[in-house]
């Protein structure tokens, strides 16, 4: 009877350019992290550049807010002036409308006309 046995893995061969050589190696070969920071990233950097990061994000959240503000103004400023331009008609025709010969052309379908003559005033005497 045969005894159990793991199978041995092959191996790829791998080119010595590609060994270890990822896309991070190669970006800290080239900027020379190691030089700058030694062999990690001291402490007493951690607090300022938070502090740093916040500032640039309010910075951005600020401006996008203002943005998004002068957008919604200049949307309102439009509408405002078409509702200035429909009063201003509706108010032009109203006062056609509201003259006493354009009454007089509206009622005379009805039978009624325009009286000639001024209104008596009638005196009552206690």
């Amino acid at each position: 009877m045969r005894q159990n046995t793991f199978k041995k893995k092959i191996k790829k061969q791998t080119s010595p350019k590609s060994q270890g050589k990822n896309i991070f190696t190669l970006i800290e070969e080239k900027l020379n992290v190691r030089g700058i920071l030694g062999e990690g990233i001291p402490v007493k950097f951690v607090p300022p550049f938070l502090y740093v990061a916040l500032l640039a994000l309010i910075y951005i959240w600020s401006n996008h807010r203002a943005e998004n503000l002068i957008r919604k103004i200049e949307v309102m400023q439009r509408e405002v002036e078409d509702m200035r331009a429909d009063v201003t008609t509706l108010e032009a025709e109203y006062m056609l409308s509201s003259k006493q010969s354009e009454v007089a052309k509206k009622i005379a379908p009805l039978g009624i006309v325009e009286l000639n003559e001024p209104p008596i005033k009638i005196k009552v005497s206690k």
